[in-house]
């Protein structure tokens, strides 16, 4: 079996906001790795520092310390006004909110063209014309959508040229930052379909982030759960949701909805409680109990994960 590629390597980092000398510290010592091809779920409450992990990535979130490396080079601090630009062309950001994100005193045509516009790109008219086209046809919209306004469209309409957008440079790596929960549910499996389409024609990879684990099951191969700004256990998907081993973890999954209202009505619903960890002493350190299945935990702790694989 071959060896699988890293493409993106997350190292130690670590994002404040605020005062020098006061910070809040949104993410604290972070690491993971995803590797080509894999769509990589990030999930966590709101607040967690899910979404300013994938603003680091895009270089919009200055790191206070660590790096972050896509295919072995480093993209995090200061670059060269050249490596800034390939870094822009092969990461790119899928917004959560497609009403906000999109300039809505703009054409669509212009909107999704604009990447192509930056210096270092030099493509005539006809190019872009025939780059946006082709980006629209990819997401299931019409080519002569790109001489409408966004806001005749609808929101999943909208999501879809958002994706549009980002695909249009051809991107090696792209985050997608909770793309489907400002959506009405009828239309949020149509663009899970459509990401996990575009995924395999194209081969790209993905970090998705999301609050929801249901639906980082249906389409993401390996998940990292994120509490507090660190990450507290990453698997697997289908290893997390068998084998679910973190308290904050189990809680997660305990606050899924059950499609059956009598399961959902004697569902038991945990409640995560930090103070159940013993942490004045032994400090806690990522561990790999089992391969591919990492956690956060002191030696103590180690030992019950272990036996409850067992």
């Amino acid at each position: 079996m071959a060896e699988r590629q890293k493409l993106l390597e997350v190292d130690h980092i670590r994002v404040e906001f605020g005062k020098k000398r006061h910070p809040f510290v949104a993410v604290d010592d972070v690491s993971f790795d995803i590797y080509q091809g894999e769509i990589f779920g990030l999930v966590g409450e709101s607040g967690s520092g899910k979404t300013t992990i994938g603003r680091a990535i895009i270089r919009a979130n200055p790191l206070a310390a660590g790096e972050i490396r896509l295919n072995g080079k480093r993209i995090s601090g200061r670059l060269s006004p050249t490596e800034d630009r390939q870094v822009t062309r092969d990461v790119q950001m899928i917004f959560q909110d497609p009403m906000d994100s999109l300039n809505e005193r703009a054409k669509v045509g212009y909107i999704v063209a604009e990447g192509l516009y930056a210096p270092g790109r030099h493509y005539t008219e006809e190019e872009r014309r025939e780059k946006v086209n082709q980006a629209l046809s990819d997401v299931g919209l019409l080519p002569e959508f790109a001489s409408r306004f966004p806001h005749e469209f609808s929101g999943g309409q909208r999501q879809r040229i958002g994706i549009a957008r980002a695909l249009v440079l051809d991107p090696r790596f792209i985050v997608a930052d909770e793309p489907i929960s400002a959506l009405d549910m009828s239309i949020r499996a149509q663009v899970l379909n459509l990401l996990a389409k575009l995924q395999k024609e194209r081969g790209l990879t993905y970090l998705f982030v999301a609050h929801d684990l249901s639906v980082v099951r249906f389409i993401c191969d390996r998940i990292a759960v994120i509490h507090k700004g660190k990450i507290v256990e990453l698997a697997g998907s289908e290893e997390l949701f068998a084998h679910p081993l973190h308290p904050y973890t189990k809680a997660l999954l305990s606050a899924i909805p059950q499609p059956d209202p009598i399961a959902e009505r004697n569902k038991k619903l945990l409640i995560y409680d930090p103070a159940c960890h013993n942490y004045a002493v032994d400090k806690p350190f990522w561990s790999e109990v089992e391969p591919g299945h990492f956690i956060l935990a002191n030696e103590p702790e180690l030992e019950q994960y272990r036996r409850e694989l067992q």
